[in-house]
This record gives C-alpha cells, sequence and structure tokens, in this order.
C-alpha cells in the first residue's frame, strides 16, 4: 500500500465518522481501555516480581 492509498484510506474514515452514524459509548470505551490498562499494569507486575 503506498502512501497516498493510505491517506485516501484515513480521510474517508475520517470522512465517514462525521456523519453521525452508529457510534460507541464513550463510557465503555473508556471502562474497556481502562479495564485492559490494569490488566496489563498486573501482568507486568507478576513478571517483575523480585525473588
Amino acid at each position: 500500500m503506498t502512501l497516498p492509498d493510505t491517506a485516501h484510506t484515513l480521510s474517508l474514515l475520517a470522512s465517514g465518522a462525521e456523519g453521525g452514524g452508529t457510534s460507541v459509548n464513550p463510557y465503555a470505551t473508556g471502562f474497556g481501555a481502562l479495564g485492559v490498562l490494569l490488566l496489563l499494569l498486573w501482568i507486568t507486575t507478576r513478571f517483575n516480581r523480585d525473588r
């Protein structure tokens, strides 16, 4: 994929997002991201234990 093709695809995605079609609940997105980050933090601390 070339740079102009990528730019064109991204501009189409951005213009489609402005249409106000189906939207994702921002609270669900935020809590989902928080859950993923907390899971990654927990996994990281399990690997970094000093024994």
